[in-house]
């Protein structure tokens, strides 16, 4: 069986981290599907999907690895195509990627005790993103 729905969330930008395990963990109740995988996808090109320990310090340090591995403050010729001033969140989000997998057992999903699913957004304006999951399983 396959399953196809959407989380909304709305996001400031400028690296904000949110912890979605919660809402993801109850869409797989919601569907019925015992044993299985769900794929999380944000639909978008300036954020991303991952895990981490949504912890304040480790929050603090994923936010300025960005800063240094991928700096605001430096010519983008996307700024300077469109003018728009995220060139810097386009290549933060293609660098984390859109999608991650997951698998659960008896619909409970099999994180690590420290372990949890982050959307990052990394462009320079509030959004409004839609979290595309699929479920799959038995």
């Amino acid at each position: 069986m396959v399953i196809n729905t959407r989380i909304h969330v709305q996001t400031k930008g400028d690296c904000e981290l949110l912890d979605i395990t919660h809402q993801v963990a109850q869409k797989i109740e919601e569907s019925d599907i015992k044993d299985g995988t769900v794929t999380v996808f944000v639909a978008g090109s300036t954020a991303g999907v991952t895990t981490i320990e949504y912890e304040r310090g480790v929050l603090s340090d994923f936010q300025s690895m960005w800063d240094r591995a991928v700096p605001r403050d430096i010519p983008y010729r996307h700024d300077a195509a469109w003018g728009d001033g995220n060139g810097h969140a386009h290549v933060r989000a293609s660098l984390l990627g859109p999608s991650l997998v997951v698998p659960f057992v008896n619909s409970r999903m099999m994180l690590g005790t420290w372990q949890q699913i982050v959307l990052a957004d990394f462009d320079n304006r509030t959004r409004s993103r839609d979290i595309v999951l699929q479920i799959m399983g038995e």
